[in-house]
């Protein structure tokens, strides 16, 4: 009898593990494409890490256009994929819909609020990443002239380029920000020619530092900046090894933990729905310090970004969210 318990235990415990395990997860990108060494990079980062650490195969896919993202999202639920992950705010009226027919299943979006138990939606503090590489970019500036140049104009990257202002006005009040978007449709993620017209713009004004939030159109930002001297930030992954020596910095959003965590928690039977909100405090946002630019932050910009994270931190510095009121502090 007790031999026949132990076996039945050790049946359970295989079932849970099996249970545990049996997971297929996929991702849904943004529009600017798989490999845009920004924001759908980071995210294929966390799926990747979690492949390589558990064996677990996932599946994703690359929208063209707006309607492929629901068309996506459905697909994957209606062939039993669990967890679905959709990173971009475009897929917010797809994953309303999308996950009120498939209860069962976990998804989670990123950048956008769905309030359904069996989502997680992830947002990140932008305002407060973007507040630091925008202190560096005005310490930085020779001219007292900065620029910004983002994807989609859509309060998410206003957002962005606000935090980025009040950085910048931190590190010098009478500093002057160029700020253009480049485009009002989904195409504004992927044209790094119009990203780099507006950045030579820009330059021609004055900015000696020029900050992109803009997927793949940002490439064409980093590369026009470096072949006129001038320094730029990269956004979402770390992209300072793209033009070494160029790129002053780059304000890292841990689109990749987002995508991680929802694999692993899925998998750990851990998984909650629910808004998470990811600032400096949570490590979610923050500047890249490493081989190809720490020859450009002087101690004293170190010193200076340092003590402005600690005071976000402590709630000593707070960096108006552009999102709460659809306005910029002047």
């Amino acid at each position: 009898m007790k031999k026949s318990l132990l076996t039945l235990f050790a049946l359970a415990a295989m079932s849970a593990s099996a249970l545990a395990a049996d997971i297929k997860p996929a991702l849904v990108y943004g529009t600017g494409g798989k490999f845009d060494k920004s924001f759908n990079e980071a995210a294929a980062a966390g799926a990747e890490k979690f492949k390589a650490e558990t064996g677990t195969e996932y599946r994703d896919f690359e929208p063209t256009s707006d309607t492929q993202g629901e068309q996506a999202i459905r697909n994957f639920a209606s062939r039993g994929f669990n967890p679905v992950v959709a990173v971009s705010f475009a897929w917010t009226s797809a994953m309303e819909k999308v996950a009120a027919e498939f209860p069962d299943t976990k998804f989670v979006i990123v950048d956008s609020v769905v309030e359904l138990p069996n989502v997680r939606s992830v947002v990140y503090k932008e305002e407060e990443g973007s507040y630091l590489v925008g202190l560096l970019a005005g310490m930085a500036s020779k001219t007292g002239k900065v620029g910004f140049i983002g994807g989609m104009d859509i309060p998410l990257i206003r957002k962005f380029a606000c935090g980025y202002a009040q950085g910048a006005k931190a590190a010098n009040d009478k500093i002057e920000v160029f700020q253009n978007m480049t485009g009002t449709t989904g195409a504004a993620w992927n044209d790094p020619v119009r990203g780099g017209e507006l950045t030579k713009n820009q330059i021609d004004q004055g900015a000696d530092v020029i900050y992109a939030a803009a997927g793949a159109t940002g490439l064409g930002v980093l590369q026009t900046a470096a072949d006129n001297k001038k320094f730029s930030i990269g956004v979402d992954s770390n992209q300072n090894h793209l033009h070494p020596g160029s790129v002053l910095t780059s304000m890292v959003k841990r689109v990749d933990l987002a995508v991680y965590n929802a694999f692993k928690d899925t998998k750990d039977d851990k998984f909650t729905g629910g808004v998470t909100s990811l600032g400096v405090k949570e490590d979610g946002v923050a500047y890249a310090l490493d081989d190809n630019n720490k020859a450009l932050i002087t101690p004293e910009m170190t010193a200076a970004v340092d003590k402005a994270k600690a005071d976000i931190i402590a709630g000593t510095v707070k960096v108006h969210d552009y999102m709460s009121d659809n306005s910029c502090p002047k």
